[in-house]
């Protein structure tokens, strides 16, 4: 999940030959899944359809006070329009827009909502080189900045005049992730990296047989997608299962077996500030593994032979350093506290989350969880029965209050 997604965006187009890569903003702007409202300058659509932009946004297009087709004339509300919006982004910011702006001139709709607006305001400028150069045109630029609206620099390159130099407006991916840039910087765990393990592994018996348990990766999914949302980058390594993200701050590995975890981890561990181990990994595995499916033969009783897997959340807290943070998941049925108490002192730990396999709703399989968070110092903290998604905020406030 995106740091975008869910939010409200509306995407101002002014008269410049940049409008064109408007139809661009929209559409990754819909990928990450935020909601767009275009609002478009009479002179804009002199550069871009309104349809087009209309299509690419499942929202008609907003361009006058008054729609001209409708006989009640009904008004385009500025500043309903700028109280629904999260993000205010005009792309491109054309000079005699840029200019209106800095002098609070209101003679259309996307002026008017601009200086109704109280979210964050992006501006783009586009514009030739010289025009861009000009003093009155940077005094603008400045002006602007000083008043708290974010300026995203143009780039040098060919111009539409057949110039080169700067003016060109930022490219449409430029211009999306410099907003998910800017917002991250505000974000609590922005900067920071993040480990998270999920689901299970499987310890083959045979080339068709398994070894494993009932974790579906849910609680771990939930974790990442969590600290993306609140700036960190993360790797997420997960075993088996059904699930899937997207979030251009996450980076999946896929593994299989308790080995393969322990490598991968181990891999991406040092680099880590905040490590969260909620994969249940197989304690044991067979001592050897058939190439071939084993027949089953009647009357006879198969026998399979069992070694520990090395224990990776262990292996961890010996080799952490004091600015790493360590987090383990206890999943119980007896003597819950106790056992969890006792892993953070064994494995070295800053924290586990215990959950029990007797509340109900909480475990593998469900949606929801019921945990209790337990740092080193032995301060707990439970919470009620909650969605996963929840339980995994509950679980980052925590570490932050705690350790950041």
């Amino acid at each position: 999940m995106s740091i975008l997604s869910g939010k409200n965006i509306l995407l101002g187009v002014t008269g410049g030959i940049a409008a064109y890569k408007s139809t661009y903003i929209v559409r990754l702007l819909k990928k990450q899944g935020a909601h767009v409202q275009v609002l478009m300058t009479p002179s804009s659509k002199n550069f871009v359809t309104p349809l087009t932009l209309s299509t690419l946004s499942n929202k008609p297009v907003i361009s006058d006070f008054f729609d001209q087709n409708d006989e009640n004339k009904l008004w385009n509300n500025h500043v309903e329009l700028a109280l629904w919006a999260d993000i205010f982004l005009i792309a491109p910011a054309t000079s005699n827009t840029l200019s209106k702006m800095a002098s609070a001139r209101a003679d259309n709709l996307l002026l008017a909502t601009y200086l109704s607006s109280k979210c964050p305001v992006y501006f783009a400028p586009a514009m030739d080189l010289d025009m861009h150069k000009n003093l009155a045109n940077q005094e603008n630029i400045q002006k602007l900045i000083i008043h708290g609206k974010i300026h995203i620099p143009v780039n040098s390159g060919f111009l539409a005049s057949g110039l080169e130099g700067e003016g060109r407006m930022k490219e449409p991916e430029e211009i999306v992730s410099f907003i998910i840039k800017d917002i991250s910087k505000g974000l609590k765990l922005f900067n920071k990296k993040i480990l998270i393990t999920a689901g299970p592994t499987y310890e083959p018996i045979d080339a068709v047989r398994f070894i494993g348990n009932f974790s579906s990766g849910k609680m771990g999914f939930s974790l990442a997608k969590t600290a993306a949302n609140l700036g960190a980058e993360v790797v997420l390594i997960t075993g088996p299962t059904s699930l899937n993200i997207t979030d251009a701050n996450i980076t999946v590995i896929n593994i299989v077996s308790a080995d393969e975890m322990f490598l991968e981890v181990v891999k991406h561990f040092r680099s880590s500030d905040i490590s969260i181990l909620s994969s249940a990994v197989s304690d044991f595995k067979p001592k050897k593994r058939s190439k071939v499916k084993i027949k089953k033969k009647s009357g006879n009783l198969l026998s399979i032979d069992l070694v520990e897997n090395k224990d990776i959340l262990k292996h961890l807290g010996e080799i952490k350093s004091n600015k790493q943070i360590l987090v383990g998941f206890a999943l119980e049925t007896d003597n819950e506290f106790q056992n969890a108490l006792s892993k953070i002192e064994n494995k070295n730990l800053d924290a586990i989350v215990l959950n029990s396999l007797n509340d109900k709703g909480a475990g593998f399989g469900h949606d929801t969880n019921k945990v209790t968070f337990i740092n080193k110092n032995g301060k707990i903290k439970k919470f009620k029965l909650k969605s996963k998604i929840d339980v995994s905020k509950d679980i980052f406030n925590e570490l932050i209050k705690n350790f950041l």
